[in-house]
């Protein structure tokens, strides 16, 4: 075309339509990377840092999908078009990434909401079943639900795609913040290869439950909460098993720049979840100041008999997962201040946990017993007893009703959100903010601030090709 018609042009580096397109992107993107100072962190292989003054500017890559968090991405910008001759599509504050929206408040809080992709999910329904999803439910499944006992007929061949296809749908919703159906969807999925017809319905009734709460929104709310109420009930640990043992801080991460985070985690059991197997299900809230980072809910690998070891089996999970957390923070270069806060809803659990003279009498328990003790004598974190009615661990354990689950569940996915059922203004409803300390209703990073937490989202294109 243009001068070169009819010339013969030799290719030097094919980018697309080859198997080896993806591996060659990622090679490109990793030197250019390297050469603007930026390393690979070691929590997360697809997060590149570098270190400007106090702070660490931070990349996100997901294939040609590019998040930035920095005080001047624009600088970062003009250097990958300028310097690199890159093209780069929809720069700018983030507003959707990866199938989620993100917006800000008056304030400057950071929001994180799978509108459209929900509303695209919808959409997905009617193509199916030529209708949209009820919108009458106001839990994912009833409360108390069983449907390993469901003997309904089995789906057929058609049937067994859609089931599938929707679980893939509710899998995602729930990475993008929607922990609320967590459960719901962990039990549905074990019936993928041979969905019932009742399973079906109780998938539908998910998605119109979606339908009529969809109005969730979190909040990267960056206050440290205010711990200063709650003992630490230190104990003399040298005469027991554990004699000295300190917390495992790994030497090469990086120097921890900018302002410091605690972390505070909910933990919470269901005894025999699960009535064909008599499996349990643990259900872990994980948060990072006042933000829920991470959420978990999945049937346990072991039958236990007792609430007792169903509970101490989920809080080792949950100190697994905390001393996970830990280190991926520290390998971000992020400031932790003092221990981790874990809060479960079983004194024994938590008695036995914390006091040093305790006797563990029941043998098979005995590794997670150990587990959890450990961390507590290193110094690592502290177990407190909090009560059913304000544990949101909850919401990830079982399969609960809107009014007993709507006063933890509120200040947490709907705090904006005004609904016309009566039961959105109940009192209870804000007691979960005060177990959090009085930074759950502050502000996060503000945009005009010059924190960290300015995104930048770009699909990135060699110039030598008609974008990504």
């Amino acid at each position: 075309f243009g001068e070169r018609r009819g010339h013969i042009l030799i290719i030097r580096r094919a980018i697309y339509g080859l198997k080896s397109s993806g591996k060659m992107w990622w090679e490109r993107c990793s030197d250019i990377l390297r050469d603007m100072g930026f390393f690979l962190s070691k929590a997360e292989s697809d997060i590149w840092m570098r270190k400007v003054d106090d702070h660490y500017e931070y990349i996100a890559v997901y294939v040609d999908d590019l998040e930035m968090a920095s005080k001047n991405p624009k600088a970062l910008t003009e250097t990958f078009e300028k310097k690199y001759k890159l093209k780069l599509k929809g720069t700018g504050p983030v507003t959707f990434h990866l199938g989620c929206d993100f917006c800000r408040e008056e304030d400057g809080t950071l929001c994180i909401e799978p509108k459209k992709y929900i509303e695209r999910m919808i959409e997905g329904y009617e193509n199916m079943f030529g209708s949209k999803p009820a919108h009458k439910y106001t839990s994912p499944l009833e409360k108390g639900d069983h449907p390993e006992l469901d003997n309904s007929p089995e789906l057929d061949m058609e049937g067994v795609k859609k089931y599938q296809s929707m679980i893939g749908a509710l899998q995602w919703a729930i990475s993008l913040g929607r922990f609320d159906i967590t459960t719901a969807v962990m039990t549905m999925s074990s019936f993928r290869v041979a969905p019932r017809v009742g399973h079906l319905e109780r998938v539908k009734r998910i998605y119109g439950y979606l339908s009529k709460m969809r109005h969730t929104k979190i909040r990267v709310v960056t206050d440290m909460p205010d711990w200063s109420d709650v003992p630490d009930n230190e104990h003399d640990w040298e005469r027991t098993v554990y004699g000295g043992v300190t917390e495992v801080i790994p030497d090469d991460a990086p120097e921890p720049l900018g302002k410091e985070v605690n972390t505070s985690t909910y933990v919470d059991a269901n005894l025999y979840h699960n009535m064909v197997t008599g499996r349990a299900v643990t259900g872990v809230l994980h948060f990072v100041n006042a933000f829920p980072i991470d959420w978990y809910s999945k049937k346990q690998g072991t039958v236990e008999t007792a609430t007792y070891g169903s509970e101490f089996v989920a809080a080792k999970t949950a100190t697994d997962q905390i001393i996970d957390l830990r280190t991926t923070l520290r390998y971000l270069g992020v400031p932790i201040k003092g221990k981790a806060y874990l809060f479960g809803d079983n004194k024994s659990v938590v008695q036995s946990s914390t006091v040093p003279q305790s006797r563990l009498n029941k043998r098979h328990t005995a590794l997670a017993y150990h587990r959890v003790r450990e961390a507590i004598a290193s110094g690592m974190m502290v177990f407190h007893h909090l009560s059913g009615e304000f544990n949101p661990a909850d919401i990830l354990s079982k399969h609960w009703g809107y009014q007993q689950i709507w006063p933890q569940m509120r200040p947490i996915l709907f705090k904006d959100w005004n609904p016309t059922d009566p039961q959105g203004s109940r009192k209870g409803s804000e007691k979960f903010p005060t177990i959090l300390g009085p930074g759950t209703d502050g502000a996060a990073s503000d945009p005009e601030s010059g924190e960290l937490g300015i995104a930048i989202e770009g699909q990135v294109a060699p110039s030598s090709t008609d974008g990504a």
